[in-house]
């Protein structure tokens, strides 16, 4: 019984070989292949600079047609339904704007205006999309601040979250649970969005000072910066009545340079 289990596995043996022979070149040309595609990187994302333009032509004139409705508005159900639609269109519109930039290279001083048109900041990346979205700030000014500082331009403390040495995974869980929108968030020596769509997870969109070195659109997994911060503030810019009113309302917002009041 012994000697014919060998003879059994010794046939086995000698039929793989032989069918490995007889078919080695397309063994060969698979293993080259799968080898190209596991090295082989992903296309970069380019700038569009193009579409970019064409969305802000849209995000101002749906603006301009909500601050009518706006100024029209009598109750406080009409009032609610201008700024529910106006939350929605922003939240629609702005991730699209960040894609635009997507691949445009970060520079410590990069202060480009237009997507893939020379460096950008993380600051001016920030500054840049609230300003091209209709709000009324001072780009440089804002963008050379602080995080904190950048988000208390538009939203009071009692509005930010703050956290200092937090366990990555809670703190995005919590900013998760306190719903959707585009926030701001500011780390120990960086500012970017995080986008939380109505289905829950997160996008990290910013103009990275690491590795590929660009603006990039990160989820939960590939947020490195995000995750490493020791330091963390963030706040909801879309589901702000205070900001929404003053977005459709064409408010200047002075950059809080001193006060996160």
């Amino acid at each position: 019984m012994k000697k014919l289990r060998r003879l059994f596995i010794l046939l086995i043996l000698v039929g793989s070989t032989y069918a490995g022979w007889n078919y080695r070149d397309l063994l060969i040309e698979f293993y080259h292949q799968k080898i190209a595609n596991d090295i082989s990187p992903k296309e970069a994302p380019k700038p569009d600079p193009k579409r970019y333009q064409k969305l802000i032509s849209e995000l101002a004139e749906k603006r301009l047609n909500l601050s009518e409705k706006y100024s029209r508005a009598r109750t406080a159900r009409e009032i609610s339904d201008v700024v529910s639609e106006s939350q929605q269109t922003l939240e629609q519109i702005l991730p699209a704007m960040m894609s635009c930039w997507l691949g445009t290279p970060w520079d410590f001083n990069g202060i480009c205006q237009t997507p893939g048109s020379g460096k950008i900041a993380c600051g001016y990346f920030v500054s840049t999309i609230l300003r091209d979205a209709g709000f009324s700030v001072e780009r440089v000014r804002l963008a050379q601040q602080p995080s904190q500082w950048i988000i208390g331009t538009f939203l009071s403390k009692k509005m930010m979250t703050i956290r200092a040495g937090q366990n990555y995974d809670t703190f995005v869980d919590q900013a998760i649970e306190r719903g959707p929108g585009i926030h701001i968030v500011g780390l120990d020596n960086h500012v970017a969005f995080v986008v939380i769509p109505e289905a829950g997870g997160i996008r990290f969109i910013h103009s990275s000072g690491a590795h590929p070195f660009c603006v990039v659109d990160e989820d939960r997994s590939e947020a490195v910066s995000l995750q490493r911060s020791n330091y963390r503030v963030i706040g909801n810019l879309t589901r702000s009545p205070e900001v929404i009113h003053g977005w459709l309302v064409g408010q200047k917002w002075p950059t809080k340079i001193s006060s996160g009041k």
